[in-house]
């Protein structure tokens, strides 16, 4: 029992302080890193691509990285209550975590544009959910209205301990391979994900323990993409739910890591994100939601662009939620099931090895 895993604030103590009695933990962290040839081919042979499967932590997504320790500072400060705006994953997260610690919890959601995968799962935690008749944007300026009167905490991205936490995706990719990579691909929704990830670099290669820092691309969805357009999207709208969000609250952050890592942010459409959920799932056995593979997507787009990734290079994708996530999706594009009579001889018929 003396090497138990116990998540992240366990893993990291000198960048995660806080209280031992406080911890609320799922024992989310240590994700693996998937190795991705057949992507690597089709990207430029002699890369060597991973995955860092954040669909495979407590909840399904990477947002119990920041949760564990925004959850656990509430549960410090003697906080009875937390708060979140939600797509989803946040609203699943902040709910389990919650359970477990014995607040209580109520998020806000846009109406009909949550994946039910994640909506289940925040009913089944016990959450107060509430759905706005309006989108992520309005959901989140009314939380943060809501919270600054100190009765509840919110435990949105705006939340430094949930950034905070976010950033040991990095530490774990840099003690893995024992050095950053050369670039780190990501999805880019509300921000925080790309911020932290720079966040966690940095502090790494500062402390000497990589000898350098990676190049952050990030993607957005081509209906719901204000950092690459320059301007606030009023009315987001891809079926990557997940980033579906106009005015990301990381914004400014964001740009700070492009800028920093001498990386880039674009945009891809939803036909090129529907391409690269099915490659990840047919190609190379694992099954994302769709603002995951916008990551891929993005991968797939700047590829085409002459001599953009080198061999010899190491590139790391997140991958950010699994893809049960949102089953809706994934049965829409995917062949429908033949019936056929319970009969040997139509078996072989319909094989026909």
């Amino acid at each position: 029992m003396a090497n138990h895993y116990q998540g992240i604030i366990k893993a990291y103590p000198q960048y995660l302080p806080v209280q031992e009695k406080s911890i609320v933990s799922l024992c989310e962290g240590a994700t693996p890193l998937l190795e991705a040839p057949k992507l690597a081919e089709r990207l430029c042979p002699g890369t060597t691509i991973y995955l860092k499967l954040e669909g495979l932590n407590p909840t399904g997504s990477f947002k119990d990285r920041g949760m564990t320790y925004a959850v656990s500072k509430a549960h410090e400060a003697g906080s009875k209550a937390i708060i979140c705006a939600s797509t989803g994953n946040t609203s699943a997260s902040a709910a389990a975590y919650a359970a477990r610690s014995g607040l209580r919890c109520i998020v806000l959601i846009p109406d009909g544009k949550i994946a039910l995968g994640k909506l289940s799962q925040a009913m089944m935690h016990g959450a107060e959910v509430l759905q706005i008749k309006g989108n992520f944007d309005d959901a989140l300026r009314m939380v943060k209205e809501f919270s600054q009167s100190g009765k509840v905490t919110l435990v949105n991205s705006v939340n430094p301990f949930r950034l905070i936490g976010q950033r040991t995706l990095a530490y774990e990719v840099v003690d893995e391979l024992g050095e950053a990579p050369d670039y780190h691909v990501m999805p880019v929704g509300n921000a925080g994900n790309i911020t932290a990830h720079w966040g966690g670099y940095k502090t790494y290669f500062e402390e000497k323990k990589s000898k350098k820092l990676p190049k952050l691309l990030g993607f957005q969805a081509a209906g719901a993409a204000p950092i690459v357009l320059g301007h606030v999207v009023e009315n987001p709208e891809t079926l990557a739910t997940a980033i579906r969000i106009g005015n990301p609250a990381s914004w400014q952050y964001a740009l700070e890591a492009q800028r920093e890592s001498q990386g880039l942010i674009d945009s891809v459409t939803d036909e090129e994100i529907l391409e690269a959920y099915q490659f990840l799932a047919r190609e190379e056995g694992y099954f994302c939601e769709p603002a995951s593979a916008a990551t891929v997507a993005g991968l797939f787009k700047i590829s085409r662009q002459n001599n953009f990734f080198k061999a010899g290079e190491v590139i790391v994708c997140t991958l950010t939620g699994h893809g049960l996530k949102d089953p809706d999706n994934a049965i829409k594009i995917s062949p429908k099931p033949k019936l056929i009579n319970a009969s040997m001889q139509e078996l072989e018929k319909v094989i026909s090895i």
